[in-house]
């Protein structure tokens, strides 16, 4: 048995309790221990892709039950891509954590971190639907103490809407999951795909309804339009390093979409067909015009970001919703870089609050201007889907892809007249936070004095940052960009390689229930 497929989930699980039991006390030894903590993991994720790059599909089996009666975890070159992509995010979030002191704000952290590491690598890898909500609700419980890391009522405010609206999608997940367990008798993925295939037609309504059911708490993870309305407050005054890393966890919704409607509900069952793509299609449109709106009319910068967070979702999800192997293999490759680039942007906009506060409004010269200027300019370049960076071809292959669609003409001219709305609202509010001259009497139209305008307060104690160290992540996340740009060609036959291992499922399948031929 392959025991490299459970590292990512033991390592985060024992290092979090030895740090709240053994060093709780000692913030330099919290560190030392998350940060090679994360590097293991990053090891580990190495080790992982490397097994699944010729497309071999890897199953652990706890307990050494065998599928579907015991739990299982499963590698393929999906999986295996998020876990890496997690571990290289986690990385950059937890020494932008130490750099700027952030990590000091609040207690701790290190231990909530690696418990939603933990949560969110789990998810990736389960075989499990019922595990799957399990490792949803391990990484929404530790990032609900990380969102009100730091303290101060407006984020806690914010941080009780999303523990609301995320236990309505725990509870929705649960009624559809036991839809589905009633229906099939079984809530292993492999397992259900076999038998949703098996159903005669006049017992399929029950299973319409919980393939719904789980489509809504999906949506609602990955913040589809209308179920979108608890991101922008709950992004934009959580800690911005929080932030970037739940850059990672609306993708966890996309994910599972992805997975369980090309495993289970596939385009060739027809008792599922068109169940999907049918709404999902215009929802992600409309997710991705509102997001686009957001960051034209936002007044404040960690708005403006969560805001750019929701338009990605929109287009990753107009790509998944074709259903297709070349769609799927664009928004393989646009998970990549949004998930850079939303997190880069998190990381970006905490830098410029720290030197002239959040608020879209002159204000006097800040500190390292010019280097925070011209990354917030990289950034903007990236989430606009512009040249030379990685969004752009993100976006040219999800129009590409969706040339084969009868609404194609619909897609480009959303995604095109977003792109050009985006770049005005991040060209606005560039020109505000670096551009414009001070002048006290300037404030954002309609706000009194003494209104809260949702931004998050100030500490109450100064951090404790590690000079220079908080740049090295934000390098580094641009860098990757970059490079995702550059090696276009390999990773585009990565992703070209792991749609096709989607939508063949058959090999899956025999792989986790051990039954050739199934």
């Amino acid at each position: 048995m392959n025991h490299w497929i459970i590292a990512p989930i033991v390592l985060p699980a024992v290092v979090a309790p030895f740090i709240i039991m053994v060093i709780r006390y000692h913030r330099d030894l919290q560190r030392v221990f998350s940060v090679a903590s994360v590097v293991a993991l990053n090891l580990v994720a190495l080790v992982l892709l490397s097994q699944a790059m010729d497309g071999t599909i890897g199953v652990y089996e706890l307990g050494d039950w065998p599928a579907p009666f015991g739990i299982v975890l499963v590698l393929d070159r999906l999986s295996a891509l998020m876990v890496l992509l997690t571990t290289l995010l986690a990385l950059a979030v937890v020494l932008y954590a130490i750099g700027s002191g952030w990590d000091t704000r609040g207690r701790h952290f290190h231990a909530l971190f690696q418990f939603q590491l933990m949560g969110v690598l789990g998810a990736f890898l389960t075989g499990d639907a019922f595990n799957l909500f399990v490792f949803f609700e391990v990484l929404l419980i530790a990032s609900y103490g990380l969102m009100i890391h730091g303290g101060g009522a407006t984020r806690l405010r914010a941080g009780v809407q999303y523990v609301v609206y995320n236990l309505l999608g725990s509870t929705l997940f649960l009624f559809a999951l036991g839809t589905l367990y009633s229906v099939t008798g079984t809530l292993n993925m492999a397992d259900l795909a076999v038998r949703v295939a098996e159903l005669p037609a006049e017992d399929t309504a029950l299973l319409r309804v919980g393939a719904v059911l789980l489509l809504l708490v999906f949506a609602i993870k990955a913040a589809v339009l209308p179920l979108h309305f608890w991101l922008p407050a709950s992004y934009a005054n959580a800690p911005m390093p929080v932030a970037a890393f739940f850059a990672i966890m609306t993708k966890v919704g996309a994910y599972a979409i992805l997975r369980l409607y090309t495993l289970v509900f596939g385009p060739e069952v027809a008792v599922t067909a068109g169940l999907v793509g049918d709404w999902l299609l215009p929802a992600a449109l409309l997710t991705l015009a509102v997001g686009s709106i957001g960051i034209l009319g936002a007044r404040e910068l960690g708005r403006l970001v969560a805001f750019s967070a929701i338009a990605s979702m929109g287009t990753l999800l107009i790509a998944i919703s074709l259903f297709t192997p070349q769609a799927a293999t664009a928004a393989v490759y646009y998970v990549i870089h949004s998930t850079f680039a939303t997190a880069l942007m998190f990381l970006i906009a905490d830098l410029v609050i720290e030197r002239r506060g959040g608020r879209l409004a002159p204000t006097p010269p800040m500190p390292q201007g010019g280097v925070v200027a011209a990354l917030f300019f990289a950034g903007a370049i990236a989430l606009a889907g512009m040249p030379p960076l990685s969004g752009f071809i993100g976006k040219l292959l999800v129009m590409d892809a969706s040339r084969a669609s009868a609404q194609v003409w619909t897609v480009w001219a959303v995604i095109l007249t977003t792109s050009l709305i985006t770049i005005v609202g991040m060209a606005r509010a560039g020109s505000i936070l670096f551009w414009k001259s001070h002048d006290h009497s300037l404030r954002p139209p309609d706000l009194p004095e003494d209104e809260d305008d949702g931004a998050p307060e100030a500490p109450d104690h100064a951090p404790e940052p590690v000079p220079g160290l908080a740049f090295v992540p934000v390098f580094a996340l641009l860098a990757a960009l970059v490079a995702l740009t550059v090696l276009a060609g390999p990773v585009m036959r990565y992703t070209e390689a792991t749609a096709a291992q989607l939508f063949a499922p058959a090999g899956y399948i025999e792989t986790v229930l051990q039954r050739p031929g199934s």
